[in-house]
């Protein structure tokens, strides 16, 4: 009997790829009290760097936006992810 052609295994989406789309299902929330946010970098030691823009710029909140927004959210759905920090301009 001849052997069944197999689907193609899809490759694992990049850990970038994986942020990237955590922080782009995020930024709607960002972006709604006049904010935003940009993924920098990802570093091979699971180091992500953002920078925020708009509203966040100055805003008392944004420590707690990165802490228990982005790095909460990025760290669960991306758990190679071990630091979250800002950068500047």
């Amino acid at each position: 009997m001849p052997a069944s052609p197999q689907a193609p295994i899809a490759p694992e989406p990049s850990i970038t790829a994986r942020v990237q789309a955590v922080v782009d299902w995020l930024r709607p929330i960002i972006q709604s009290d006049g904010g935003d946010v940009e993924l920098v970098n990802v570093s091979e030691d699971g180091v992500v760097q953002i920078r925020f823009h708009g509203a966040c710029i100055g805003c008392p909140s944004a420590g707690m936006t990165l802490r228990e927004g982005l790095e909460r959210n990025i760290k669960e759905k991306v758990p190679e992810v071990r630091e979250v920090i800002p950068i500047g301009a």
